[in-house]
């Protein structure tokens, strides 16, 4: 719990950028108005460069200084040590600087291993769709319609990231189907239909051992997409508020980029069909509200 409370705002750093001013803000008040001087309360001044270069790590090297030498001197007024002068506010200049730069660097890092974890997931995605020219890039909209809903709907950055993540692999487990029902033109018989409604949980196997996708809900949104909201749906016949929000998203996303895009079996339906499609089976197949917000998006278009 406390380790995705960290996450959340390290993700986002204009959390950071806020703190900074807050906290340098704070220091500056406490400093000169409360304690005056008589205190030396400086870890403020320390934190307040931690959050500087966390929320500013994109920024150049310049500006990091800049805010840093402004937070130095702060410090150097309002809290004065016995033997002040140009060379003690040089060290404190330095040590301050490496601090800010230090914190840039691990947020530099952190960003970069997240781009990386999505290019990955982006590439077992396409590695899946490439698989049939029918349903190249259903990954990418999938994860496109159900961003643009869960922004809608105003859940964290965090969580919309999230939420991409498990719409690129939502359908992962397809690559444990045998190619000759993935491509089939015709119509599924009983037997083919239930093996392609295992891929759910081929795909919650695949990616179970990922320890983060424990923790965030990607699983979830891996073995429950295909849930209903009347709790006909499968592998496990959840019903309701039982089926993970995230599931619920994609849920929709996932039946609409069906149902718009050609498949091996029919052409595509256009806009409006599939719109009426989502509305008709609000409550019944989908969440209500998640469907509200969804055909939301179209009125405003």
């Amino acid at each position: 719990m406390i380790k995705q409370l960290f996450n959340r705002p390290l993700y986002n750093p204009i959390y950071f950028r806020y703190s900074f001013f807050i906290i340098l803000a704070f220091s500056i008040f406490l400093n000169s108005i409360i304690l005056k001087g008589e205190s030396n309360f400086y870890i403020l001044y320390i934190l307040s460069v931690i959050c500087l270069g966390i929320g500013f790590y994109n920024k150049s090297i310049w500006f990091l200084t800049l805010f840093t030498v402004i937070t130095v001197t702060c410090r150097y007024l309002l809290i004065p040590d016995t033997d002040s002068n140009f060379g003690i506010f040089l060290i404190h200049l330095l040590t301050y600087l490496l601090i800010t730069l230090i914190s840039s660097g691990l947020m530099k890092y952190v960003q970069k291993v997240e781009q990386d974890n999505l290019e990955l997931t982006t590439a077992l995605a396409n590695t899946l769709d490439s698989r049939d020219p029918y349903t190249l890039h259903h990954s990418e909209n999938v994860a496109e319609y159900a961003v643009q809903i869960a922004e809608k709907m105003n859940l964290p950055q965090a969580s919309c990231e999230i939420i991409r993540k498990g719409a690129l692999l939502h359908d992962i487990g397809k690559i444990g189907i045998p190619e000759d029902i993935l491509g089939k033109k015709g119509k599924l018989n009983d037997a083919e239909y239930e093996i392609i409604k295992s891929h759910p949980t081929l795909g919650h196997n695949m990616i179970k051992h990922i320890g983060d996708f424990h923790k965030n809900g990607i699983l979830d949104i891996v073995l429950y997409h295909h849930e209903r909201y009347d709790g006909r749906g499968y592998p496990t016949g959840l019903k309701g508020n039982e089926i993970p929000l995230f599931a619920r998203i994609v849920a929709i996303a996932d039946t609409f980029d069906a149902m718009t895009t050609k498949r091996v079996y029919r052409d595509e339906f256009d806009l409006e069909y599939a719109l009426d499609e989502i509305r008709k089976n609000k409550g019944i197949q989908f969440d209500p509200e998640i469907v509200d917000v969804f055909l939301s998006l179209f009125d405003q278009k």
